[in-house]
């Protein structure tokens, strides 16, 4: 379900934000420099506005909120996370409807791993998601060659110290190992998201990643969406997105 501007006021600062103008510190200091107007009056820090009701100004342009967006893809293998691959490979936007074909990917999923890639046009919760400092939960679903040793597992939840530096503590949980494939399964949940850093991880503990799938996304899962598949986001999942991205930048904020 897309969900647009909230039709009840807002703080300027929050709707600035919004429409990806800046982040909300910096659009206070726009709004404190007499940059904002509304309905024709400046605007003052903590001001409140309906951006389908007033005429909001930054600098004599009208401010245009987009609504905004969000959909859920599980992102098959062979897939890359780009909106165009000059290479001509087939990419998460090919999978996308029409209707969401003006939608960023949030993050990556190297062409391989599989899963819960989100996708929309809000920019500062694509930053809160994405920006390291704020430490958003993503949960994987690890299947590794062999059977995985509880000593690698202790040392890949304390972390390891890879060729660009140490990666941070992670959640490993149950580790069950198949005896007909040859492979064990655990779920691993990060806040830190280098590039291929589980592949490299299991690598380095001589149990090479067969298959890596994400199931979750701070308060989103993958659940039952079947590879290729798309949906948006329910009004349920969208409200659970934005309090976590709040919790987070607030979090960040008093640190």
């Amino acid at each position: 379900m897309a969900s647009g501007p909230s039709p009840h006021p807002s703080r300027l600062q929050k709707i600035l934000a919004a429409a990806g103008v800046a982040s909300r510190r910096a659009a206070e200091e726009l709004i404190r420099q007499g940059r904002v107007t509304v309905n024709g009056r400046t605007a003052g820090v903590g001001d409140v506005a309906d951006p389908r009701r007033d005429r909001i100004e930054l600098d004599g342009e009208h401010l245009k909120v987009e609504k905004t967006v969000y959909w859920m893809l599980n992102k098959p293998p062979g897939v890359v996370t780009t909106r165009r691959d000059p290479q001509g490979r087939p990419t998460v936007m090919d999978l996308m409807p029409p209707q969401a074909a003006h939608l960023y990917p949030v993050g990556r999923l190297d062409r391989a791993t599989e899963g819960l890639l989100l996708l929309t046009n809000d920019g500062p919760t694509t930053q809160v998601l994405l920006h390291p400092a704020h430490g958003s939960e993503r949960e994987y679903r690890v299947t590794a060659r062999g059977e995985v040793p509880g000593k690698a597992l202790r040392r890949l939840a304390r972390g390891l110290r890879l060729k660009d530096g140490p990666t941070a503590p992670a959640d490993v949980g149950p580790a069950h190992f198949d005896t007909k494939t040859d492979t064990t399964t655990f779920a691993l949940t990060l806040i830190q998201g280098r590039k291929r850093q589980i592949r490299r991880s299991m690598a380095f503990l001589h149990h090479p990643v067969v298959r890596l799938v994400r199931v979750r996304m701070g308060p989103l899962r993958l659940g039952r969406l079947s590879p290729g598949e798309t949906r948006p986001l329910r009004r349920d999942e969208v409200q659970a997105l934005r309090r976590h991205t709040e919790r987070l930048a607030g979090r960040s904020r008093s640190l």
